[in-house]
């Protein structure tokens, strides 16, 4: 099997919207006030509402960038909260927090 989907909580579509819109030119489908879908991306998925932020640490979402520093300062520029930054043996990538707490990653090849 493969993974299909990734869904993720949100405390604010719209603002999910906005964010996943400007940082990396997601597209989306509103599926009512609770859930809107996003495309664009390189896998399918969504963001579900909630009113709590979700927990650190778990499943860790990775992007793929061929230019870090550009995808970087689109992250930030859309209201991301880089947290960590790391280079290991290949490659690069950066952690980020989301307008609604969800950490994600990109990374790029050495």
């Amino acid at each position: 099997m493969k993974i299909d989907y990734v869904e993720l909580p949100a405390t604010d579509l719209a603002a999910m919207k906005a964010f996943y819109g400007a940082a990396f030119a997601w597209t989306f489908e509103d599926w009512g006030p609770e859930y809107m879908a996003f495309s664009n991306s390189g896998l399918e998925g969504g963001f579900r509402r909630t009113d709590a932020p979700p927990p650190r640490g778990g499943a860790l979402v990775i992007l793929y960038a061929e230019d870090l520093e550009a995808a970087e300062k689109a992250v930030t520029e859309a209201g991301g909260e880089i947290t960590e930054r790391h280079e290991f043996p290949g490659g690069r990538r950066f952690h980020f927090a989301d307008p609604s707490g969800n950490e994600l990653a990109v990374w790029t090849k050495a």
